[in-house]
């Protein structure tokens, strides 16, 4: 049988690897983990070797994935770790041990939901501690917090943060220091709060570094356990596996081009004005691969002298002129992958077939 290309090559013992590795060193704080399984798109071939590793709790963003790997028979704890849309409450008080949540509008649906099941739904509810994405802002959380909490069937079991993900932000110690500082304070006015969900990848380097703020006792991670790397600060961990993914994508045209296009330039397909040098002919290759599969930034060329140029819908242009060996139309590249590539490719599909190495 011939293989079907692009196709991504998947560890899953180095996947696995790197959870328990993350499990040995958030436990030595007693720090919950929560993995967060959402980049995978709802694959149950990995998940379920994490869990048979370990993993306690998952966490995703998608109702449709939880559903599917409870229909995979995957019996853990599940974590919806996106704020609830209004038109998925009913499905998500189903499936989900707890949510995520940031809007009292989104908690009094809940209420109303589980007041007719009788359920009682355990919440996280979100501070904005500086990072500009979900979240009520810090300074007005006490009282928002307080105030939904008097609402029926619905459990505030916690506060959590998300760092890094939209702003950027690096979590430090002044930052989760005062989510703590918030959660203690609403345990005075009675709140039983057991959980502060304040760790991500982003905050790794504070378990790395013993400065986790007493009081977090949960972190949330994704990225270091699929990857190894850790995208808001810059850095691979060096004691966790980076060749998890690997991209193969099939060359199907090789030719000697002038770097710079002819003619009048307008806008390329996505309404950019590309911008090109004025240089001698170039080496390049067309892959069958681009932006409706991968975000081509993303993409590590594993080859010396492999540069990628730029991409349509469904082709990827790379230039070859450098490269160690001669290519040809039928040959292979093989890639890396940045957080954000591997996102695209693990929802793409038919489009991308998936090679489970060792598992």
């Amino acid at each position: 049988m011939m293989n079907v290309f692009p196709r991504l090559l998947i560890k899953v013992k180095s996947i696995v690897e790197n959870l328990n590795k993350l499990i040995s060193m958030t436990s030595r704080y007693n720090i919950e983990m929560v993995g967060v399984t959402k980049v995978l798109c709802g694959d149950v071939r990995i998940v379920s070797e994490l869990v048979k590793s370990g993993l306690k709790i998952i966490g995703d963003s998608r109702v449709k994935n939880v559903e599917k790997f409870k229909s995979a028979g995957i019996n853990v704890e599940y974590m919806l770790i996106r704020i609830p849309m209004l038109s998925e409450i009913e499905k998500a008080c189903l499936l989900c041990d707890y949510i995520l949540v940031s809007e009292p509008k989104v908690v009094e649906e809940i209420s109303k939901v589980c007041s007719e099941t009788g359920k009682v739904q355990r919440l996280i509810y979100m501070v904005d501690m500086g990072d500009r994405r979900e979240g009520v802002l810090f300074e007005r959380a006490y009282e928002e917090i307080l105030s939904v909490s008097k609402l029926k069937k619905v459990d505030i079991i916690g506060v959590g943060t998300n760092l890094g993900c939209f702003g950027g932000v690096v979590p430090d110690e002044e930052n989760l220091g005062n989510l703590v500082k918030l959660a203690e304070r609403l345990r005075r006015s009675g709140l039983n709060l057991k959980v502060v969900s304040g760790g991500m990848t982003s905050a790794i380097p504070l378990l790395e570094n013993g400065r986790v703020p007493n009081g977090v006792n949960q972190y949330r991670i994704g990225e270091a356990i699929m990857l190894g790397t850790d995208a808001t600060n810059s850095r691979e961990m060096d004691y966790l596996n980076q060749d998890t993914f690997t991209l193969e994508a099939e060359i199907i045209e090789v030719k000697e081009k002038p770097p710079k296009p002819s003619g009048k330039i307008g806008r390329n397909v996505f309404g950019e004005v590309p911008k090109f040098e004025n240089g001698r002919m170039r080496k390049r290759a067309i892959l069958a691969l681009g932006v409706q599969d991968v975000d081509i930034k993303g993409l590590i060329p594993l080859e010396n002298g492999v540069e990628i140029v730029n991409a349509t819908s469904d082709h990827t242009v790379v230039d070859i002129t450098e490269a160690e060996r001669e290519y040809k139309v039928g040959d292979i590249l093989r890639f890396r992958l940045k957080y954000k590539a591997l996102l695209r490719l693990m929802c793409s599909g038919d489009y991308i077939e998936r090679v489970y190495l060792d598992s």
